[in-house]
């Protein structure tokens, strides 16, 4: 199965579909990306909703970081799909990860990120 995540003109992922092996056949994402698209603009002729880019995402993240879902953001620089962010102060570090302003405890215990105090708090 091939996967693709339409991005709108602001590379959101704003919808994601799954097509048969058939349509985009190649494993290769440099080979079946070609395929899928014109398999999909295909079906944009009967279906307006399927009409934008669409772009091949790895259900394995082999390509293209992760696995795209909607509300992600395609960065076409880097040629990587990012997850939104899981609290507004984390920050996106080099590898396209997002970081706390505090890293993690390393003592072993269960923490959970306090957006209020930009701290970990120990789970009860």
């Amino acid at each position: 199965m091939a996967h693709f995540a339409k991005i709108d003109d602001n590379n959101i992922v704003v919808d994601c579909i799954v097509i048969s092996n058939n349509s985009a056949p190649d494993p290769a994402p440099s080979h079946s990306e070609p395929t899928g698209q014109q398999f999909i603009a295909g079906l944009a002729v009967h279906d307006e909703r399927m009409a934008g880019t669409w772009l091949q995402t790895s259900y394995s993240g082999a390509f293209r970081k992760r696995f795209a879902g909607i509300g992600f953001r395609y960065d076409p620089v880097a040629d990587v799909f990012i997850e939104p962010s899981p609290y507004p102060s984390w920050i996106l570090d080099a590898d396209h990860d997002w970081q706390p302003p505090t890293p993690y405890p390393t003592d072993g215990g269960m923490y959970y990120w306090d957006e209020g105090t930009l701290a970990w708090v120990p789970s009860s």
